[in-house]
């Protein structure tokens, strides 16, 4: 019976942590259609908040800007695409069907799903995540080197916005990417 406790339990975290993925893939993905329909065009003074025409973007920033975009929609298109997919095997192969209505799988804990493919399947939906946040940071860094001068001309205004971005977003992937390889192994 413990067993069968156990893997209720995982199955149950594993549904969880597949919920949060697709949320917050959700609200980035938001917040990138609204940065795509924000299309800058080739930088010019009147586009920038700085007054050095030799600090203004050069359009390959602008290219990267939007190529940066569409890699982040992929990839986080691609996570929540795996993590609902996982969670569509749980509920085929839930063997007790008495969820309600509202389309909330109250059953799935109890299905009988193979471990390792449920916790594959919640690692690359992970990954794709991180890789989705790193390139929404790509594209992030362009947009203040757009609004505020490349970063080769040392403003220190770039540097305020860019070193926090740089910082916290690759230290916080390093910390989820860990928490989901021992989850993985446990």
């Amino acid at each position: 019976m413990s067993r069968n406790n156990h893997t209720i339990t995982t199955t149950r975290i594993h549904i969880m942590a597949l919920d949060g993925i697709v949320n917050v893939n959700s609200l980035f993905t938001l917040a990138l259609f609204l940065g795509l329909a924000w299309y800058p065009t080739a930088p010019d003074p009147t586009t920038t908040l700085i007054t050095d025409t030799s600090c203004i973007a050069s359009s390959s920033i602008v290219e990267d800007l939007i190529a940066f975009h569409v890699y982040s929609f992929s990839s986080f298109l691609f996570s929540s695409l795996i993590a609902l997919a996982v969670k569509q095997t749980i509920k085929i192969f839930d063997t007790n069907k008495d969820d309600d209505s509202d389309g909330v799988v109250r059953s799935a804990p109890l299905a009988r799903v193979n471990l390792v493919a449920l916790r594959a399947g919640t690692l690359v939906s992970g990954f794709g995540s991180v890789f989705g946040c790193g390139f929404l940071m790509m594209a992030l860094v362009d947009l203040v080197q757009i609004k505020l001068g490349v970063l080769g001309c040392g403003s220190l205004h770039t540097f305020a916005a860019v070193t926090p971005l740089v910082i916290l977003v690759p230290s916080a992937s390093v910390i989820y990417v860990f928490l989901m390889l021992y989850a993985f192994a446990r």
